[in-house]
């Protein structure tokens, strides 16, 4: 079982890839994200970064400071490793060990728990991360993987 959702989290890896990046394509996908969380009634911070450089960020109703520390760790761990928090964390599990033991990575830091994606272009590879902190894991990761999908349709390839 958890070899099989690796592999599903690598295909969403490979296939959600933006045509291009921007401050501007960072604030209407966080936006998409957001207003799926709303029609949903969901309590989520949303965060979209490239590096150490926040384009978006929200904290909806009911969300907490805790949230935008989970965010924080795990977009570092997706900064560090250019695959998706959750799938890190599924990886390290099926090793039986932790970013910590590892790589010897602060806890204070990262976080290898569903919920932060790699952003990716077709013409630079790893260009930022977009983060859900609020939810069960698998249920952070499925909300940022269903706003990427119902965003990246908007784009189109001569925008």
């Amino acid at each position: 079982m958890s070899n099989d959702l690796i592999q599903t989290i690598a295909t969403q890896e490979q296939t959600l890839i933006l045509p291009r990046f921007s401050a501007d394509i960072a604030y209407q996908l966080g936006s998409t994200i957001y207003q799926e969380a709303k029609k949903k009634k969901l309590a989520v911070t949303i965060d979209v970064r490239q590096g150490d450089h926040i384009l978006f960020h929200t904290a909806m109703e009911g969300t907490t400071a805790n949230n935008d520390n989970w965010v924080r760790r795990k977009s570092n761990t997706v900064q560090l490793t250019h695959k998706s928090s959750f799938r890190v964390g599924l990886e390290n599990k099926a090793k039986g060990t932790t970013l910590a033991d590892s790589q010897a990575l602060p806890l204070l830091d990262y976080a290898d728990h569903g919920g932060a994606f790699p952003l990716r272009t077709r013409d630079s590879g790893f260009v930022g991360v977009v983060t859900v902190s609020g939810l069960p894991q698998e249920q952070d990761h499925q909300l940022v993987v269903d706003g990427l999908s119902a965003f990246l349709p908007t784009l189109g390839e001569n925008k």
